[in-house]
């Protein structure tokens, strides 16, 4: 089997070694496992190979010298907690019994730790896959963004990245750009739709003193900053028919001219070119040249929509985590059904929009743990991939359909009939032909019952939201929606 960016697992407990290889089967991880008894130093990979090494099996000196002498690969332990510090290449401890979460999050840190040291060592094959560390994901439409950005890197060939908004096209292009022979030169990034129309000449190629009102010195544009390097050319598109003329020309011979001067300057840059838009329509009404478009099109990427690779939000979420916890000085962990309800969502905002929730539940939920509940209504889906929308009012669906089944159990009924004499809200025996407000009515037993279970509990949220059988949050939710106001 080959190694290269296998998992090795090391544990003389073979029931647990079972368990672990199932779980890293399912995960798409390939791996092998050993018994402690293997000179495992003789088989692992440099910078390749994530190591899972049972903590029962190894004293704290041999696992420390274990560490000490294969220092770029990521080593997590497992079985007995082990006293050793987690740092270096020590990344965390897998507690037992195995998780599905907890090994997709320890073995994306592996991940991050491998292309690290891999940009360090400075080796053509490890810095390849460093460069593209930004790309996350295992999936086929990922592998295949991968694949194009490693043909087309060492190339000079002109780039035109397409996708939806959010995609992460100008990931895409960094990319390019770290894995060519021009990775020592600038990235120059403009948004050519961002620009009004009469600054974009000279954002491009720059202007010369006094060759416009407001013009009182000479300034170089993208084109001479980005000199070799890269200019990435985002939502071309966008760009004004009359620039499209004038990049062509650029692109063409290779040279421009600065606003208002006469000095040809060599464009000694590599273009990359990125549109959420529809180029070949738009060159059938008229909005884009055809020429200037297949002067771009030179090698297409298609950047994958986040709908069409579910399998990769996992990944992308432990990833965004480790990019926002620092920054928000917060850190929250998914339950399962929470990771497969994200899942089912069609992420119209793609990576952006998953990105900018990450950080919404950073700033709500720090330090909790993110159950379906605990995300926004929008996002939360049953195991029919369904909306659970019910109403924007209701902090928890799922909690409100279980109180709402429960008031039409026939012990409760009984109970509440047995309380009418307390003082307690009751429901009529048959449904008055007038009609009744049966929002406003569920509201009031609803209050009732919560009222009851704060007082029986010494208005101690915690066991009255247990008496009820809802959260704690839940239950604060509701107190504050009804104003019910917890007794100092």
């Amino acid at each position: 089997m080959d190694t290269t960016e296998s998992v090795f697992v090391i544990d003389e407990n073979i029931e647990r070694r079972k368990n672990l290889e199932t779980i890293l089967s399912f995960l798409g991880e390939s791996w092998q496992s050993y018994d402690s008894h293997i000179n495992i130093n003789a088989k692992i990979d440099l910078a390749a190979n994530s190591v899972i090494v049972s903590s029962d099996n190894y004293s704290e000196k041999e696992l420390s010298a274990l560490l000490d002498a294969n220092p770029m690969n990521p080593f997590l332990t497992f079985g007995v907690q082990s006293t050793a510090s987690e740092e270096g290449n020590l990344i965390g401890h897998i507690e037992l019994p195995l998780s599905y979460q907890q090994l997709t999050l320890l073995l994306g840190r592996c991940q991050s730790y491998r292309q690290c040291v891999a940009s360090k060592l400075g080796q053509s094959a490890s810095a390849s896959k460093a460069l593209i560390k930004q790309l996350v994901g295992r999936g086929d439409a990922i592998q295949s963004v991968r694949h194009l950005i490693t043909q087309v890197a060492k190339k000079s060939a002109n780039v035109l990245v397409l996708g939806e908004s959010g995609t992460g096209k100008e990931v895409i292009a960094r990319s390019i750009h770290d894995a060519s022979s021009r990775n020592n030169g600038p990235f120059v990034p403009i948004n050519c739709g961002a620009i009004p129309a009469e600054l974009l000449e000279s954002e491009l190629f720059g202007h010369e003193k006094g060759a416009f009102t407001g013009a009182f010195s000479a300034r170089k544009g993208r084109f001479e900053l980005a000199c070799g390097g890269t200019l990435f050319l985002d939502e071309i598109g966008d760009m004004p028919q009359p620039m499209q003329v004038k990049l062509l020309r650029v692109l063409q011979e290779r040279v421009f001219e600065r606003v208002g001067g006469s000095k040809a300057i060599k464009a000694d840059v590599r273009i990359i070119a990125a549109t959420h838009r529809n180029l070949e329509k738009m060159i059938l009404d008229g909005e884009f040249r055809e020429d200037l478009y297949y002067r771009l099109n030179v090698f297409p990427i298609e950047s994958p929509a986040l709908r069409e690779r579910p399998d990769d939000i996992p990944l992308l979420i432990q990833e965004l985590l480790r990019r926002h916890e620092a920054e928000h000085d917060a850190t929250i962990l998914f339950t399962q059904r929470a990771m497969e309800s994200l899942m089912q969502h069609s992420w119209p905002g793609n990576v952006r929009e998953l990105s900018n929730l990450i950080e919404r539940l950073l700033i709500m939920t720090a330090g909790n743990i993110v159950d379906i509940g605990e995300l926004p209504a929008k996002y939360r889906y049953n195991d029919d991939g369904e909306s659970q929308i019910v109403s924007s009012e209701l902090p928890s669906e799922l909690a409100e359909r279980d109180a709402i089944s429960a008031m039409f159990n026939d012990d409760i009924f009984a109970d509440v009939e047995e309380s009418q004499e307390d003082g307690f809200f009751s429901m009529p025996n048959s449904l008055p032909e007038t009609g009744v407000n049966l929002k406003e009515m569920l509201a009031e037993f609803e209050i009732d019952m919560i009222k009851q279970a704060l007082d029986q509990q010494a208005h101690v949220v915690a066991r009255a939201a247990d008496q009820l059988g809802m959260r704690r949050t839940t239950l604060v939710e509701k107190m504050r929606k009804y104003g019910l106001q917890k007794e100092a």
